[in-house]
């Protein structure tokens, strides 16, 4: 049986449709397509249903896949023995994050480890959505919520701090706010509650909801644009918000929340030379940046 092929398996299996299997292989889908018809023809056995929405697997694929995943884990240690120091660090770490923290901080941090590992590739996928590892769609995730279970390492990575914000330019065109109550009259920019990816995500819950939110988007950075534009208050991590100087805080300290990034990554992926040291420096930059992420220090860029 051809490793290769089983690789294409794998990756269909987890990802469910021919585009997200190309793109994770870093091929085309017809290769995909491909490769499985060779795998089925050589099993004598049909692998995949096909439909519409995907790809799914029969009672013969269900069977498969335990066996391929051990083949799986066999040969990334037999990478693992292969990748030496002295070589240096080389393939693909794919890093799932939230947008505002990817953009704000991961992007301008990776270039480091890129530096320290120039033959190292890094996908960094911001989503306004929790990117499953169990289809592998990322090797590390950075995320809001903690998994209660899975066969995962998982590790609290950072605490940061949200604050409200505002333009100098609304504030001055609408009632001054001295205290909570004030806010109820004031216009919000927020989240679209229906399409929230997370529960952590409610903040206007913890603030008491105000009467009139007319801006709303999934993306944190679309709200600090609109936020600066004059549209309303935000809720915006401060790493984002107080480098923005189109933006100043309301009401200071008096309203602020803190929330927890955690990151995971699969078990079986843990021995793996990148993974780690990819997952260690992700650690040292949020140790580094405690204070920003708290709003304690302005990010440099």
């Amino acid at each position: 049986m051809d490793w290769d092929n089983l690789r294409y398996f794998l990756e269909l299996s987890r990802g469910g449709k021919l585009t997200v299997a190309a793109r994770r292989l870093g091929v085309d889908h017809t290769t995909v397509a491909r490769r499985i018809q060779a795998l089925e023809k050589s099993l004598e056995t049909q692998l995949f249903l096909r439909s519409a929405t995907g790809y799914s697997l029969t009672e013969a694929g269900r069977n498969l896949l335990p066996q391929a995943e051990t083949m799986e884990s066999a040969f990334s240690g037999i990478e693992r023995a292969r990748q030496t120091p002295k070589e240096g660090l080389s393939g693909l770490v794919r890093i799932g994050v939230t947008e505002g923290y990817g953009a704000m901080m991961l992007a301008p941090q990776l270039a480091e480890l890129i530096h320290r590992h120039p033959n190292l590739g890094i996908d960094l996928l911001a989503a306004p959505r929790m990117l499953q590892l169990s289809r592998r769609e990322a090797d590390i995730v950075i995320t809001l919520d903690r998994p209660e279970r899975g066969p995962f390492i998982i590790t609290k990575l950072t605490d940061y701090c949200l604050r409200l914000y505002a333009s100098p330019d609304y504030l001055a065109r609408h009632a001054p706010i001295h205290s909570r109550e004030d806010l109820r009259e004031h216009g919000f920019v927020s989240y679209i509650d229906d399409l929230l990816y997370s529960k952590e995500l409610l903040y206007l819950d913890e603030l008491g909801k105000p009467n009139h939110v007319p801006l709303r988007s999934t993306s944190i950075l679309i709200q600090q644009q609109a936020a600066a534009a004059g549209a309303g208050i935000a809720i915006l991590p401060s790493f984002a918000a107080d480098a923005d100087p189109r933006l100043q805080r309301v009401l200071g300290e008096e309203v602020k929340f803190t929330r927890t990034f955690w990151m995971l990554m699969p078990t079986e992926l843990k021995g793996i030379a990148r993974m780690q040291a990819t997952w260690n420096f992700l650690r040292e930059m949020a140790q580094t940046s405690r204070a920003v992420m708290m709003g304690e220090e302005v990010l440099r860029t």
